[in-house]
């Protein structure tokens, strides 16, 4: 059930996946920087459930994918990648900005 104003999110595997890696490499780095991380992903996903459309679609056209947004985790350079949909958000993946998105 979705929170008021807000649409229900569902993260796929390989979304929870890249998002333990990038946990990996954050808590390598420091607890802090984790969970600095953390935080700012759970803004991305408030943000991307109450605002689906605000998401970029930079990559719809690059990747052929019409309805694909993305939306920039603050402060960390990760993207998350989710189609627009009008009953809510399936986060694709959770990838960092310089890696080979065309890839995925």
């Amino acid at each position: 059930m979705a929170t008021k104003g807000r649409l229900p999110l569902v993260r796929h595997a390989r979304a929870d996946l890249d998002i333990d890696e990038a946990l990996d490499h954050y808590l390598g780095a420091s607890v802090a920087a984790a969970e600095g991380f953390v935080d700012a992903l759970q803004r991305a996903f408030t943000h991307i459930q109450r605002g689906p459309a605000s998401g970029s679609p930079r990559w719809a056209d690059e990747l052929n994918i019409a309805v694909l947004c993305s939306w920039r985790c603050a402060s960390y350079p990760h993207l998350v990648f989710y189609p627009l949909l009008p009953d809510r958000i399936e986060v694709w993946r959770v990838l960092h900005f310089k890696r080979d998105i065309p890839a995925w």
